[in-house]
Parts: structure tokens; C-alpha cells; sequence
């Protein structure tokens, strides 16, 4: 029998808290709120009255422990028989050089720092012996068991008693040897999943559906959009005119192009007039799970162990495999922590469909390299990185040491980076190495639930400083300097190019394409390589820039985000989010926008007498209108505020949609004969008045109106008599504080809005995302993320020969005689067909240039269209004048300051066919000089 024990670090006096319907749970939004919009307000419940037995605290379990907790289980046991040893320091990030000196059981040591990560888990430890001979009942009070560092033998025993529990106990097998590492998971016979992708469905209108006469009817979607469905799947039909007995029905689809799909027999109903929508059903699914299996290289090992009763020496069975079996490499034990943690989230909420049955991961590219060192290059020294040495080599260890590395951002994804640098030892003071990082943000409430370097204590504090204080914790050899800069243009002075010049590696941590782009820039013309990830909900990316070798991340770009039309924002909202966007919109208007004007208005003018003497002169006076309307509305009490408010509900909710009823009357038609008033078009209806609708009430008083003698849809700003001007203070929007009445003014007005075009209403979590722009976020997906971004080994062993691949991304000129305008124009065979390549070029001026630039002739079968620095047209042959431009020097036409080496000039080229967009091209960096010395005036 397995016995448990507590310490002060329990949330809880008793190891059961009590028990409680999940209905009845409520969850802390103000912690949850990013995970929510992954999982759900049903998986969350079901998460937070779940229990979880966790076996192994090395590397992996601790990566599982920290990623279950973030998520906020119910109760998590931490079990583990080993003593604290040095090695364990270099693969396990709760424990310190103290246990290691105390021998103290791992459980036991990294307890406290487990159970401080979320106050609303249960945390407790057991040390008692799991072997085969123990009594496995104690497992009946867990819904699911996950073994890490646990011998084949009783990983079946234990995984045969939860298949064969009833209701069946969850079970996950987790295993990491080295550079390799698996996940097997068994939930059972029937294991059912409510939604298999977890991706919000989404309305789509509808062009057309045609009559089968007699056949399937063919569904085409509005505006040629993609429907993103797979043949099997069912959509449910709303407001179809015409084919009335559509709505509220399923139909199973037959995909026919992305834009078009069959939904079967439609012989039999009324032929189709216009409008309606469809969504896509969410359809559980089954899913059936067999007792353990086992592939063949890792049952070697299995059986190497059962037999010799340790893991197998350096140069034992499958070389590389072999070698590195008893050492760690801790970003693949973070990936595969992740991973392996999600099947957790999986198995307790029945949300996304889980892995069947195994999952393999490896770093092999990181040690083939490394096969001709002898063996003396990977024995161990006694220190926290002999783990790390086995996998690869001294060497590769003594590089990781002296790494000078900028990071940009500390949020999770920076959290989970400084964690694995501190791991794997970049950048120690004792090798002259270092980890600048910097994040101007502050530590929020809602960032615990990710960023685990961060506790309560820590809300309102610096994000850099803070995690460099944690991260030392981890790994006291560390040079970790924390800055509270953006960087960005304004920040050029500080990251100049002498301060990329002592770098050896940037890595983005960031939230947001614009700074990506903006860091990614600098690198590529520093020549640094750049490591960037990032996540959203359950999905991932982690891409590796470098110089000379890859694309860069301006490289490529996403398509842009969609933006809402004026006039269907103003008049014409067809579904949630626009309504939504209008009221955000409208509360950055009243309550930001309107105030900021009027206070630059009297920043500009001394006084309201001169204001009136002017205007009384017929002077003009910019944003004098807009202030003169304030001043005009300011309530001078209560009663005005109330009076106003209902007012502006009349002015939104009723007026404008009687005037647009009167300007398009419901029989309206186009001049083709069809009626204005189809979808996406909808009709409003003017809504009354009601002081016991409580949405009304909510939208009008109770959240707009505040004891601050606020003007209410005027501006939520309180109002500062002075003997000379009023002063306004601007509201701005903030989504996270339920107290500020924010969301609470967008979530009513945009329900209302919705109302009156009947338009589904959202509920209020969902309103908050889209008005906050909230991109969904769970710590598991951050961990595994975090873990890959492991080619910082990759990018150290270049001469090794492992290249990612395939183009370059910098391009350079030093031409510094009587430099004329650089009309940068190459070709490159590399066997890609579709546009230019970038590419990496640098022409030291006569000395062995590779591709020959000129400056007025081209002949390379592209030709250059704008030259552009920062926002400004230097030459372009179509812009009158700009020929004549070609004379003169690059002084004259940039005119930089006296200390300034060169410019990085923007250069597009002819598209390969007519019709298509301008091909951007690579970065190009003009010197002034030819050695690159800053020109004299």
C-alpha cells in the first residue's frame, strides 16, 4: 500500500477537499482566463474534480508535475523513491544544490515549489515503495496514473489494473533516454471525446443550394470562403429562406471543393431563395485503447534494464540510442513534458482527440555529429551537467557555457527558455557567457497560470527582473542581465550594432508578428541566428534563422487579418463579432478617444475666455466642435447622467435603426430584382426602452453609471472642475479588471446590438476574447513549444555539417565610391523555381564579388522597382524625376548624421507575371565608406 504524506505546503488541511458538483464550481477568471478559451468552461470543470497520481520526479516528471498543476487538477500526488543527486540538478529545475547535500527524497524536495504554482490544487507527496508485489488499490481514487523512469514489468501491471478498473483509471506511460523519448497512453475500451479538434465552429453564409432533381443538393458559400469541412462531418442549417425545412436541421457532407459540398437529397424540398448559414456539428467520438505495446528499439533497452538492473554503458546496443540512454537533454524532456501533459488534460476532460497509443520523439540530428569523439568527451565530471555531457560531449557543453544570447520577451514561451538555458548552462559568468533578456511588461495575475517563474508575490513586478531572480534560483553559475526595454526603432541607441556584435544568438519570446518582423530584421542584418516560437491554444510553432542558411521570418508572411467593413460595422452586422467590434469601438470613442482630444484642446489653449474670444473672432480652432459638444453635455448631477444614458440607449438601440428602416423599407430590391434585406444583410428592430430587462438595465446603469459623476456614453471619465477648464481622465480599455465596468459596457451594448439585428447573443467569456483580442493560451502547449525550440544545439554545430535548410537572408553592399542610388538585382540558381531568392550577398568592394550588382543596368532577368528608405522613396523609375535622381549620391539624397556607417535599404522587384504584386526583396545595407567607418561631412 502506498502511503501519503503532507507538509505545510498543502493548500488543504485534509488530502480530500470536499466534494462539490462541477456545475457548481465557479472558475477564477482572473487566473484561467486564457486556458478557459482552449478547454472550456465543462473540460475545466471536470479537470478541477479530477485527481492524478504522478510516479518519478527526474526531468520528465517534474516537466508533468509543473504543466498539471498550471492547468488545476484537483489533487496531484507526487511519488518518487530516489535521493536528490547532483546529477539531478541539470535535468530537474525544482530542486537546488540544498537537497542534493541533505540526500532529501526528490518527492519531498520539490514539493513546496510544485504546490505554490496554483493554490487551488491539492498537492501531496508519497515515498512509499511501487514495485510489483505492492497492493495497487490506492490507484481507485485517481482517475489518472502517469509513470515516468518505471521499469517495463510494472508498467504493464499497473497499466492492466487501471484498463481493467471500472469506470477505467487513465493511464500514461512517460520514458526519456537521452535523445529519445515516448509517450504511450490507454484510456480504455470506450473512450469517448466530446470534441475531437476543439476548434470553434464558426457561421459560414450560404450563396447557393440547388435542387437535386433527384440528387444531392450542392451548398456553395458566400464569397467564394473556404468551408475548412471533411467529407463524414455534419453542418447544421440556420435562416435559409426558401428551403425552410433546412433550418435547424444536420446534414452529413460530401466535400466537392473547398468552397462546396453535397448534403445529400434535396429533391423533395422547396426550392432555395436566399440567406442562411450553416455550422459545423461537433460529433463525439470513440476512441478504443489496447494494453501496452512495445517498439522494438525501446524493448531492447526495457529488457537490458529487467536484466542488468541498471541502463545500459556508452557503446551498448544502438550506438547513438545507447550512448546517450542515461543521460537527459532537458528541452526534450520540456517537449515531450508538454506533450505528455496534454494527454493528461485529455484523458480527464474527454476535450481533443488523444495520441494512439505512442508517441516517439528524438534529437538524433544533434548527436550524429558527435559519433567520432572518443569516449573520454562524454564521461561524466561530478557536476549538475554530466546528464547533459553523455548526450553531447564536453565540448559541445564548454559552447553552451561562453553563449552571449538576447532574448526578447519574458512571458510563458520566456519563462519556459531561461528555464532550459538554465538546464543546459548557457551562458555562465565563469565562461564569460551571458542571457541579456528584456519585456517592459509587468507580471498580471492571469500570466500564473503559464509564466511558472512568477508566483502571487511577484503581480505588478517587472517580468525580466523577476525571472532572471527565478532563474538563477535554478542555475546560480548563470549571467543573466534583465532589461525593461521594447525594442524596437525608439530602443536602437540601446540593441545598436556593436551590442549585436558581442551576440551570438537572438531568441523572440514574444506575442505579436510586428515585433517578430521588427527583431528578425535586425538580426538578419547583424548576421545573428534567430530562434522564434510561438503558440496559440493547442497549436504551436518554433522556426531557426540563420544567417547564410535559412529564409527569415519577414520571409514569409501570414495573410493579414481579416478587417470588418465600415458600413457593416455602422448598419449591417451579421454576426457576434461585429456587434462586438461595435462596441468596442464605440467605448474607445466615448471613453478614450472623445477625452484624450479634450484635454490636447486645453493643453493647446491657456483658458476658456480666450477660447471664446477667438471663436468669437470666426477663428478656427481645431477639435473646438468637439469640446464645445463636452462642455455642453457635462452633467452637474446625478439626474443629468441618468437622463443622458437613456438618451444615448434611444440614439443606438431605437433611432438609428427606424432610420435605416426608413431609408431601406423591408420590400426594398436591388436593381436586379432581389431584396436588399438578404444575408449577410439583416433588418434591425428597434428596441424599447425596458427598466426590467435587466440587459437594458445592465447597459444603462448599473455598469455606465458610476458615483463619480461620470457622463454616461459621453465618457466614463471623471470630470475635474477647475476656475479655468474642466480636465477629462480617458478610460483605457482594460479586459482583465471585472471592477473597472469595461467588459461590462461592451458585453451589454454589444448584446443589445445583437438583439436588435437578431444576431445569437454571446455570453460574456466569449464577448471578452473578441473584444480583448485574447489569444488562447495553455501552459502544456507552451512547455512543448519551448522544448523544440532545441535547434540552439543545431545552430552550435554548423561546422559539424548539419545545415537547416535552404536560403539565405542578408543582403549586403559596401560600395563606397561615389555611391549612386543601389539598384540591388541578382539571380540565384539554387534550384528553386517560384520567386527570388533571398540570399545573403556581401560585396567587399574588388574582391571577389559572386554576383556583380550595377547600378543602372540590369541584366539578370528581374528588374528593380522602389528603393526605399525607412518611409521614404528614393528612387522609383515610374515616379517623376526620380531618373534623374540616379546622379546623385547617397549622402545627398539620405542625408545621415555625421557618425552614421550605413542605411539598410528596402528593394522590391518586377513581379514574374503581369497582374501579381512587386517581389520584396532582401534587406540591403549600404555603407558610406568601404570599410564600413562613418562618413565625414
Amino acid at each position: 500500500m502506498i502511503s501519503l504524506s503532507r507538509s505545510s505546503a498543502s493548500r488543504t488541511s485534509e488530502f480530500s477537499p470536499p466534494k462539490m458538483s462541477a456545475d457548481s464550481m465557479e472558475i477564477d477568471d482572473s487566473l484561467y482566463s486564457r486556458q478557459r478559451y482552449v478547454l472550456g468552461d465543462s473540460a475545466m470543470q471536470q479537470m478541477a474534480q479530477s485527481s492524478v497520481f504522478l510516479s518519478g520526479m527526474g526531468g520528465l516528471g517534474v516537466e508533468i508535475a509543473k504543466n498539471i498543476v498550471l492547468a488545476g487538477v484537483k489533487v496531484l500526488t507526487l511519488h518518487d523513491t530516489k535521493q536528490c543527486e547532483t546529477w539531478d540538478l541539470g535535468s530537474n529545475f525544482f530542486l537546488r544544490q540544498d537537497d542534493v547535500l541533505t540526500q532529501r527524497n526528490r518527492a519531498l524536495a520539490v514539493h513546496p515549489r510544485v504546490a505554490e504554482l496554483n493554490p487551488y490544487v491539492h498537492v501531496d507527496t508519497s515515498s512509499s515503495s511501487l514495485d510489483l508485489s505492492t497492493d495497487l488499490s490506492f490507484l481507485k481514487r485517481y482517475q489518472c496514473v502517469i509513470l515516468t523512469e518505471t521499469r517495463l514489468s510494472l508498467q504493464k501491471k499497473i497499466n492492466d489494473f487501471c484498463h481493467f478498473h471500472q469506470p477505467p483509471i487513465r493511464f500514461i506511460g512517460c520514458d526519456a533516454y537521452g535523445i529519445c523519448v515516448r509517450v504511450f497512453c490507454d484510456f480504455g475500451d470506450q473512450f469517448e471525446v466530446s470534441d475531437p479538434t476543439g476548434e470553434e465552429a464558426k457561421e459560414m453564409f450560404i450563396q447557393n443550394i440547388t435542387q437535386g432533381n433527384p440528387g444531392p443538393g450542392v451548398v456553395t458559400c458566400m464569397d467564394s470562403r473556404t468551408h475548412g469541412l471533411q467529407t463524414g462531418q455534419s453542418v447544421l442549417f440556420r435562416e435559409v429562406n426558401g428551403m425552410d425545412s433546412l433550418n435547424g436541421t444536420a446534414r452529413q457532407v460530401t466535400v466537392l471543393s473547398p468552397y462546396s459540398f453535397t448534403i445529400g437529397d434535396t429533391s423533395c424540398l422547396q426550392p432555395y431563395a436566399h440567406g442562411g448559414f450553416f455550422l459545423l456539428v461537433k460529433t463525439p467520438r470513440t476512441y478504443s485503447f489496447a494494453p501496452l505495446q512495445i517498439h522494438a528499439a525501446m524493448l531492447a533497452l526495457d529488457a537490458f534494464q529487467e536484466q542488468h538492473n541498471r541502463l545500459p554503458n556508452i557503446g551498448e546496443l544502438v550506438r547513438c540510442l545507447s550512448r546517450t540512454a542515461q543521460g537527459s537533454l532537458p528541452p526534450l524532456a520540456a517537449a515531450v513534458g508538454g506533450i505528455a501533459s496534454q494527454e493528461v488534460l485529455k484523458a480527464l476532460t474527454g476535450k481533443f482527440a488523444p495520441l494512439q497509443q505512442w508517441f516517439y520523439l528524438d534529437a538524433i540530428e544533434v548527436v550524429k555529429p558527435l559519433q567520432s569523439l572518443s569516449a573520454e568527451e562524454f564521461s561524466p565530471r561530478g557536476d549538475r551537467y554530466d546528464g547533459l555531457r553523455v548526450c553531447i560531449g564536453e565540448t559541445m557543453c564548454l559552447e553552451l557555457h561562453k553563449l552571449r544570447v538576447f532574448m526578447v520577451g519574458c512571458g510563458a514561451i520566456g519563462c519556459e527558455m531561461l528555464k532550459n538555458f538554465a538546464l543546459l548552462g548557457v551562458g555562465l559568468a565563469k565562461s564569460s557567457g551571458e542571457v541579456c533578456v528584456t519585456d517592459p511588461d509587468l507580471i498580471e495575475k492571469s500570466n500564473l497560470n503559464r509564466q511558472f517563474l512568477f508566483r502571487s508575490q511577484h503581480i505588478q513586478k517587472p517580468k525580466s527582473t523577476t525571472a532572471a531572480v527565478a532563474t538563477l534560483e535554478i542555475n546560480p553559475e548563470m549571467q543573466v542581465d534583465a532589461h525593461l526595454n521594447k525594442v524596437c526603432p525608439a530602443t536602437e541607441g540601446v540593441y545598436n550594432d556593436l551590442f549585436y556584435s558581442r551576440l551570438h544568438l537572438v531568441v523572440t519570446a514574444l506575442d505579436n508578428v510586428e515585433a517578430r518582423r521588427y527583431v528578425d530584421s535586425r538580426s538578419v542584418s547583424n548576421q545573428k541566428a534567430l530562434l522564434d516560437s510561438g503558440t496559440m491554444g493547442t497549436k504551436g510553432h518554433t522556426e531557426i534563422i540563420v544567417p547564410n542558411l535559412t529564409e527569415s521570418y519577414n520571409s514569409h508572411r501570414d495573410p493579414p487579418e481579416e478587417e470588418i467593413p465600415f458600413c457593416t460595422l455602422k448598419s449591417f452586422p451579421a454576426v457576434i463579432e461585429h456587434t462586438i467590434q461595435w462596441a468596442r469601438d464605440k467605448f474607445e470613442s466615448a471613453f478614450a478617444h472623445k477625452p484624450t482630444i479634450y484635454n490636447m484642446f486645453w493643453q493647446t489653449h491657456s483658458s476658456a475666455e480666450a477660447v471664446l474670444q477667438r471663436m468669437q473672432q470666426r477663428e478656427t480652432l481645431e477639435g473646438a466642435f468637439q469640446v464645445v459638444k463636452l462642455l455642453s453635455r457635462r452633467p452637474s448631477q446625478w439626474e443629468h447622467c441618468i437622463i443622458l444614458a437613456r438618451l444615448k440607449f434611444d440614439k443606438y438601440f431605437k433611432r438609428k435603426a427606424l432610420q435605416l428602416l426608413h431609408s431601406f423599407p423591408l420590400d426594398t430590391r436591388l436593381k436586379d430584382g432581389s431584396l436588399f434585406w438578404q444575408s449577410p444583410k439583416r433588418p434591425p428592430s428597434p428596441i424599447e426602452f425596458d427598466l426590467k430587462d435587466s440587459l437594458q438595465l445592465e447597459g444603462t446603469i448599473d455598469t455606465l453609471l458610476t458615483p463619480d459623476c461620470v457622463c454616461v456614453c459621453v465618457c466614463v471619465c471623471v470630470c475635474v472642475c477647475t476656475t479655468e477648464r474642466l480636465r477629462m481622465s480617458p478610460r483605457m480599455f482594460e479586459k482583465d479588471d471585472d471592477l473597472n465596468g469595461h467588459m461590462d459596457f461592451v458585453a451589454a451594448a454589444s448584446s443589445l446590438r445583437a438583439r436588435m439585428y437578431s444576431i445569437e447573443v454571446a455570453d460574456r467569456l466569449k464577448t471578452k476574447r473578441i473584444a480583448g483580442k485574447i489569444i488562447p493560451a495553455i501552459a502544456t502547449a507552451t512547455a512543448a513549444v519551448a522544448g523544440l525550440v532545441r535547434q540552439l544545439l543545431t545552430v552550435l554545430q554548423v561546422n559539424y555539417g548539419i545545415y537547416p535548410t535552404i536560403v539565405l537572408t542578408v543582403f549586403q553592399v559596401n560600395y563606397g565610391i561615389e555611391p549612386t542610388i543601389v539598384l540591388t538585382v541578382f539571380q540565384v540558381n539554387y534550384g528553386i523555381e517560384p520567386t527570388i531568392v533571398l540570399t545573403v550577398f556581401q560585396v567587399n568592394y574588388g574582391i571577389e564579388p559572386t554576383i556583380v550588382l550595377t547600378v543602372f543596368q540590369v541584366n539578370y532577368g528581374v528588374e528593380p522597382t522602389m528603393v526605399v528608405h525607412g518611409v521614404k522613396m528614393l528612387y522609383v523609375p515610374v515616379m517623376p524625376g526620380h531618373n534623374k535622381r540616379l546622379k546623385l549620391t547617397m549622402q545627398k539624397l539620405i542625408k545621415p548624421s555625421v557618425d552614421r556607417r550605413y542605411v539598410d535599404l528596402t528593394v522590391s522587384f518586377a513581379p514574374e507575371s503581369d497582374g501579381d504584386e512587386d517581389l520584396p526583396g532582401p534587406p540591403v545595407r549600404y555603407y558610406f565608406s568601404p570599410d564600413g567607418d562613418a562618413h565625414s561631412a
